[in-house]
């Protein structure tokens, strides 16, 4: 007969290796916490609708405070032979209190009880995820503010396109990282539900509160279907899904850094903290921090078309695949919390090199769109103009020379409408100074967005 608290009708005793194949407790022993939490609120209600003796539920209940205690000290020793932290905990309570421990588990089976952990689980990680993006938003803020007036080349297919403010620049990120933050708040809506009492997948005959248990765990409701309580996992994707988007901006991000720490580009400069040398190269100073979280988002990126691989062709309800949706979520949890630490310290320290951001606009041609509006002012249909100034560039580059060395004669040789005021409309300080429509990159227009991001 098997040993197993499950082994009733089995006759035979599994090998170890196939007890190792089939057991979770390596990693959902992650869940250890919840997993008490969640007893604790099943017992008490156990025992205020009466399933079990009033008694019997103090003692069940002073067990599992032990073992709350035991836990936080580091000393419960978890085992292969009892599969998951479900059966694990249950087995440190009948060595904690005896047979009584048995009664805890009337009323529910492992597929809600496991359900339950993850969505305790997710519902305080999601709130810690945004308490560290919320710190990075403060940072990009902050990094904005300092940096308004700092002129940089804007680029289209990494090339220079027209003159911006770093600060523009640096809120771009701030309006992506607020939608990362909207969209793991909204997601609590459906993290935020106790699957507790559907039991195995068709409720039980027990009279147990539902909504008693959630109510001491915390939820706002309750799932509506037993057989949707302890099958969906669709909080987890939403999860992934919502933290691969992060990731993707963070990565986004990280390429800049490099690209901007790189000599070619010596836009800025992080910190010794946040680079790594070469064991061969002297002269080394390399953006690892920045390489890895770009690489990282690869890893988060799998994590979701796992889940999606597992949860594609399984039936209702519960099925031994979803043993397969705790790894992928524990190791985005750490991988998004990790980097966006390491990316907001990065980004704090950080410095920018202003002159040979702004020099980099002098010498090339992003103001050939303001010599394209200004010609459009001057009452020159803008296709037309843009053909001009497409031409004048051309007969730039063949001369080695930029827009602001043409002459005023030979401008008006070209179109009789352009004066002398063309090479202040050419400064790139004008040029990101006069972008002021709505959300534009002009000085005033970042002030606004700053001051409504600090709300």
């Amino acid at each position: 007969m098997s040993n197993k608290l499950w082994g009733g009708r089995f006759e035979e005793q599994s090998e170890a290796w196939v007890d190792q194949f089939g057991a979770s407790i390596e990693f959902d022993q992650k869940l250890a916490k919840e997993d008490l939490l969640g007893s604790l609120a099943h017992v008490k209600m156990l025992g205020k609708c009466q399933i079990i003796q009033a008694e019997e539920a103090e003692e069940i209940r002073k067990g599992l405070e032990r073992l709350f205690t035991k836990l936080e000290n580091n000393q419960l020793t978890f085992t292969v032979s009892n599969e998951d932290i479900h059966l694990n905990m249950e087995k440190l309570l009948y060595e904690e209190i005896g047979e009584v421990a048995g009664k805890l588990h009337t009323a529910r089976s492992r597929n809600d009880q496991v359900a339950t952990d993850m969505h305790l689980y997710l519902k305080y990680q999601v709130i810690a995820i945004n308490e560290v993006l919320s710190e990075l938003l403060t940072t990009l803020v902050n990094k904005a503010e300092a940096n308004i007036n700092v002129i940089m080349p804007g680029y289209t297919h990494l090339q220079h396109a027209q003159p911006i403010s770093l600060g523009h620049h640096l809120m771009a990120y701030h309006s992506m990282f607020q939608r990362d933050l909207e969209r793991l708040e909204e997601s609590l809506k459906r993290i935020d539900l106790s699957p507790l009492g559907s039991a195995a997948l068709a409720g039980t005959t027990f009279p147990i509160d539902r909504y008693y248990t959630a109510e001491l765990l915390g939820f706002s409701d309750i799932y509506a279907n037993s057989l949707d309580g302890v099958s969906d996992r669709d909080f987890i994707l939403e999860f992934l899904s919502n933290s691969s988007i992060l990731m993707m901006h963070l990565s986004r991000f990280c390429e800049e850094i490099i690209l901007w720490t790189s000599h070619e580009f010596q836009f800025a400069t992080l910190t010794d903290a946040f680079s790594t040398g070469s064991s061969i190269m002297p002269q080394k100073k390399n953006p690892d921090m920045a390489e890895l979280i770009r690489g990282k988002t690869g890893r988060v990126y799998g994590n979701l078309f796992s889940l999606l691989t597992v949860l594609k062709g399984l039936p209702l309800a519960y099925n031994k695949d979803l043993q397969e949706d705790k790894e992928g979520m524990f190791d985005t949890v750490s991988t998004v919390l990790q980097s966006l630490k390491i990316f907001n310290g990065m980004l704090a320290t950080m410095t920018f090199n202003e002159e040979i951001m702004k020099d980099a606009t002098q010498k090339d041609f992003s103001n050939a769109t303001e010599l394209a509006d200004y010609l459009a002012t001057k009452g020159i249909p803008f296709r037309q103009a843009h053909e001009i100034v497409g031409k004048l560039v051309l007969d730039c580059t063949k001369k080695g020379i930029y827009l602001q060395d043409v002459s005023l004669a030979e401008y008006q040789a070209v179109a009789s409408v352009i004066e002398a005021d063309i090479y202040k409309f050419l400064a790139s300080e004008t040029a990101v100074a006069r972008r002021n429509s709505a959300g534009g990159t002009g000085f005033a227009e970042v002030e606004k967005a700053i001051a409504a991001a600090k709300k």
